[in-house]
Formats: C-alpha cells, structure tokens, sequence
C-alpha cells in the first residue's frame, strides 16, 4: 500500500474510485492494461488520501443531486478497505447531503455497509452490482482466487433483496472454452432468478484482452490449464475483442431466461437505470416504516 494526493475525485460521469490496483487476482482483469498507466506493482494499491474530503467538497457544492458510481475500475470493497473504511466514509457523505449511489463489487465485505446503503435507499436509490462469472466454486477459485465465492456473492444479492435495494448483475467476463457453457450460464441465471435481480449487464458471452492484461492471463491459463494458452493465439491472435464460439446460444439463453422471468436483459437499459437519480417522495418514505 501506498498513499497519493489527488487533486480530484469524481468524474464528469460522477464516479470515483478510492483506490488503484487490486487484491483479489481475478485473472482476466482489464483494469491490469498498460493504457491505463499505473506505474506501480498492481498488487501494491494505491490509496487516495484525500478522496473522502475531496468527495464532501464536491457533493457540497453540487446544484443537482444525482447517483454516485463506484467500482468500475477497483473493487470498493477489496482486503484494504478493511483497514481503512475509505467506502464507507465517503457512503456517510453520500447519505448526509442526499445523494444515490451505483456500487459495484465482487466482495461480501459490502454487507458490513448494509445499514448506510438501507438508509441511502429510503431516501433515494441504491443499485448494488455484483458480478457473477462461474456458478463451479472450485472453477471460481481459480479465476477469481482471492475474493467472495460466487455462492457467497448470490447470497449477497439475496440479503439485499429481501432488503429493498434493487441489484444488477455483471455477467462477464465469460472466458472461452473454461466458462463459456451452457451449464455454467444456467447456473448463473438461476442466482439471479432467486435474487430478483432488476436486470444483468452481459456484453456477449467472451472477454477483452489487451497489452498489459493479456499477458497476465496467458501465464495464469499456463498455470492453470495448460495448453489453452497456444489455443488463443491460434483462435484470436492479439484481438482486443475475445468472443466464445458458442456465444450465439449462449446469449440466446440468456436472452430468454430474463425476458421468462422479469429481468432487464438490455446493456444501454441497465446503464440508464443505475445513473438516473429518484428521490422518494415523503408518502413512499412514510411507506417503509
């Protein structure tokens, strides 16, 4: 861990993140790609010590209120957030001058903060986006070593259905020839049928691989499936856009599922949704009590 001064927080989209780099060695992350400059070790994370006061600064002096992203390029809830509390700090924040917020993570270490984002929901939205991969556990445990079980994070989707707060699920990245089946998606949707999702964000069934990222994968597949290494490069040389061969069935599934059952399949619907602010009315915050 390392501390910097920054001289902003949000963007011009109003999201954030606290921190840079990541701890849970998910082996595809696009967030390792070299176009993004970080020139530290992606592991030694990179903490922003001013973001809390630079985040109230900014919500003090904004005219229109409006949802707050977070986690679309490090997880809000990664091991250091432990230690530090930075989320939920700048969660208070958001609740005290009036905001929404849109939180995406991998991690059940989110439900410490169930009190902050239930009181934040009475008064306006939450959208909690939890991503989902692989339904096999053993399988999860290789692609994303270091961080809540997929069983662990459908039972986070779980506790905030049963506690209002609406949920979308990223549904990527789906790897061809490790998760790129139909058992694997239909295990997926039948979380997401349990949990009532509002809807799943899925860009095509395969993944996006680029200087920096790629090479990570590549010696994490000769570490763990030996051989698909030399498979890619066959199949897809040094294309940015990795598609599974299957991924017409597979996003035709997946297509049918939510129409059958409620649930937003539509990526620009989904983004829409988590960035449009809503603030109860009083008779609707009366309602919940």
């Amino acid at each position: 861990m390392h501390e910097v001064e920054v001289k902003g927080i949000l963007s011009a989209q109003n999201g954030m993140n606290l921190y840079r780099g990541c701890t849970h060695g998910c082996i595809y992350c696009d967030s390792r790609s070299a176009c993004y400059q970080m020139n530290h070790d992606f592991e030694d994370i990179e903490v922003k010590r001013n973001a809390v006061a630079l985040l109230e600064n900014a919500l003090r002096n904004k005219r229109k209120k409006c949802m707050i992203g977070t986690g679309a390029m490090c997880d809000p809830y990664m091991h250091i957030e432990e230690e530090l509390g930075h989320t939920r700090k700048c969660l208070e924040l958001i609740e005290h001058y009036g905001h929404g917020v849109a939180i995406q993570t991998k991690s059940a270490r989110i439900l410490r903060d169930l009190d902050i984002l239930k009181r934040i929901n009475e008064k306006t939205k939450v959208v909690v986006q939890m991503t989902l991969t692989t339904y096999d556990e053993e399988l999860c445990r290789i692609i994303e070593p270091d961080v809540s079980t997929t069983k662990e994070r459908a039972e986070v989707l779980n506790i905030m259905r049963d506690n209002g707060i609406p949920t979308v699920v990223w549904m990527s990245p789906v790897l061809p020839f490790i998760n790129d089946t139909v058992e694997n998606i239909q295990g997926i949707l039948n979380y997401c049928k349990e949990a009532k999702v509002w809807g799943i964000l899925c860009f095509g069934m395969g993944l996006t691989l680029r200087d920096g990222n790629r090479e990570y994968f590549y010696r994490k597949l000769d570490e763990h499936f030996p051989g698909l290494k030399r498979k890619y490069q066959q199949m897809y040389g040094n294309a940015y856009e990795v598609s599974s061969p299957d991924n017409t069935e597979l996003m035709k599934l997946a297509g049918q599922f939510c129409r059958e059952n409620g649930i937003v399949f539509d990526v620009e619907q989904c983004f829409a949704y988590m960035h449009r602010f809503e603030e109860k009315n009083v008779y609707e915050q009366l309602s919940l009590f």
